[in-house]
């Protein structure tokens, strides 16, 4: 069975103990991600929805190098420290989802690792055969 890490074309600090993302299979496994820049500072204190979105761009790059797209992403979970403009947060799944929506869970949290951190979202996506 294939197994390999995905790190979006960016090197692995060794510091961490887990990868970007795994394929396993025809199985991508999208680790927890906050909106963070390449530093991993914080792009947008206080605002969920860009937050949100730069989560996405990030994913990008993984399901690029795993041979699939945002359509092939099958589930999220999001881990929310706020609910003010959660919803907002809809509109920005619309953009990356054109085709196909995932399952989603959302999950309402005290608090997350990242300092200044409002969201952190994983999922997992079903790369097409023959990828």
């Amino acid at each position: 069975m294939r197994d390999e890490k995905i790190t979006g074309g960016k090197p692995w600090n060794p510091r961490y103990t887990y990868w970007p993302a795994r394929r396993v299979g025809n199985l991508l496994f999208i680790s927890g991600t906050t909106g963070t820049d390449d530093e991993g500072n914080i792009t947008a204190p206080g605002d969920i929805v860009e937050q949100t979105r730069q989560i996405f761009r990030k994913w990008g790059p993984l399901l690029a190098e795993a041979g699939c797209s945002y359509d092939d992403i099958v589930q999220t979970v999001d881990h929310y420290i706020t609910t003010e403009n959660y919803r907002g947060t809809a509109a920005v799944r619309r953009e990356f989802f054109k085709q196909r929506l995932p399952t989603s869970t959302g999950v309402q949290v005290v608090g997350l690792l990242r300092p200044h951190a409002l969201i952190e979202i994983h999922g997992i996506a079903v790369i097409p055969e023959g990828k």
